[in-house]
């Protein structure tokens, strides 16, 4: 099982990305997925999640500013991310709970992808 994302870059101040990330290999089931970000000499901190169903819950932070989604069809989540802020600048992390049939229920990773907020 793989997660690849993609979809970050530079943006201006007040400026919008969307991130994507997508799940492949043998997967039998996806339960909840999630954007994670991590600043320079921080740790990883939770920025959204989504369960299978679609509730999603949001950090204060990006409250109003972000919009997690998902394309089961696609084992896919999204990250709209609204009124980027240079707090926003971090590298950013897709997870998700995937059932496999070797491993059981297991949290995946992606590699990551840099959002850059400057002007």
């Amino acid at each position: 099982v793989q997660l690849q994302a993609s979809g970050g870059g530079l943006v201006q101040p007040g400026g919008s990305l969307r991130l994507s990330c997508a799940a492949s290999g043998s997967i039998l089931s996806i339960k909840d997925m999630g954007w994670y970000r991590q600043a320079p000499g921080k740790q990883r901190d939770l920025v959204a999640t989504i369960t299978s169903g679609g509730s999603t819950s949001y950090a204060d932070s990006v409250k109003g500013r972000f919009t997690i989604s998902r394309d089961n069809a696609k084992n896919t989540v999204y990250l709209q991310m609204d009124s980027l802020k240079p707090e926003d600048t971090a590298v950013y992390y897709c997870n998700a709970e995937i059932q496999t049939w070797s491993r059981g229920v297991y949290d995946y990773w992606g590699q990551g992808t840099l959002v850059t907020v400057s002007s």
